[in-house]
């Protein structure tokens, strides 16, 4: 393998960009050319391709987003389009891929094996919703961001004595919600992976009024539903001042933390290695500090679940 090629798609994410960069340099290091794909997908069915050099990813390792771009694409979701892109791969001469992405991305990936092209899967996706690893880029990041906001709510809530419902992203996944509602002591979370009882969370509202509580911090993970739902139910309930706040996309932006740098550089530099090792069709990802991959159809078989078990701390800390 001579020449290989590297694509952002689906949702940004922090960190995306370490990862372009530790692709880019990992294949120059080993003597390969490598070609960036701009727009994802969509790029990839129109050529939207260009060669790197060590300059070309230069000053990016502290910059949120991804210089790649990236884009939703439909068209590649057919037989059609994903011939149009493996013609351009045969075009510019790329004879692997690595792809950086989520879930959308993956299922990208693994057409393109099934057409024999060699494609390898890095996780980037706020939402920490892939199979296969314990993190994925751009979690960690957009975490801090979301406890950082909480931290200034809560000082509002704790001001004005009322209940905030803070409503964060996380897709189908409730990662987010979950770490941060523990990481910042919130009276309950709300996730699509666990059942929930609104007369539960009533409940533990009136207690915490009984013993003098002032104010009180629920998150709701946007698979769970709305935060305005949830506010709505609470004041009817309890006939309790609320606010409700949605943080959307604040939280994919920003300069990703140390630790998204590092994973990102570490899986970025793993997907190379795999193409030279003659790997395709497998993501990777890193379990208990150590670099892993997986086969693409494993990984998408699977089923993402929370930490049941810091579900219940996060119950049993908010009594």
């Amino acid at each position: 393998m001579k020449r290989i090629g590297v694509l952002t798609s689906g949702g940004d994410s922090p960190g995306m960009n370490a990862a372009i960069r530790a692709v880019v340099r990992k294949a120059i290091f080993h003597e390969l050319e490598v070609y960036g794909i701009s727009y994802g997908y969509q790029g990839l069915i129109n050529g939207d391709i260009k060669k790197m050099e060590l300059g070309s990813v230069g000053d990016i390792i502290h910059r949120g987003g991804t210089m790649l771009y990236t884009a939703r694409c439909e068209e590649f979701k057919t037989l059609e389009g994903q011939q149009k892109g493996i013609e351009q791969l045969k075009k510019f001469g790329i004879e692997g891929l690595v792809v950086i992405g989520g879930d959308g991305s993956y299922r990208g990936a693994q057409k393109l094996t099934e057409h024999g092209f060699p494609t390898i899967g890095v996780p980037g996706t706020i939402d920490n919703d892939i199979p296969g690893t314990d993190f994925t880029i751009g979690f960690d990041t957009a975490l801090n961001t979301v406890i950082d906001a909480i931290d200034k709510i809560r000082d509002t809530a704790t001001s004005h004595e009322r209940t905030y419902v803070i409503e964060v992203m996380g897709r189908h996944a409730g990662d987010l919600a979950l770490w941060s509602g523990l990481a910042d002591g919130a009276e309950t979370i709300v996730v699509p992976e666990a059942d929930y009882d609104m007369e539960e969370i009533i409940g533990r509202l009136k207690r915490g009024q009984e013993r003098g509580k002032k104010h009180s911090i629920i998150i709701v993970a946007e698979g769970a539903g709305t935060g305005f739902d949830f506010g709505d139910r609470i004041k009817e309930a309890m006939n309790l001042e609320t606010r409700v706040t949605v943080l959307g996309h604040i939280q994919r932006g920003g300069s990703p933390t140390g630790f998204d740098r590092v994973l990102a550089s570490r899986l970025g530099a793993k997907a190379v290695d795999l193409l030279l090792e003659g790997k395709a069709g497998v993501t990777v990802g890193i379990e208990k500090n150590e670099l892993v991959y997986h086969d693409i159809n494993e990984a998408l078989a699977k089923k993402h679940t929370i930490d049941l078990e810091m579900y219940k701390l996060s119950q049993q800390l908010s009594i």
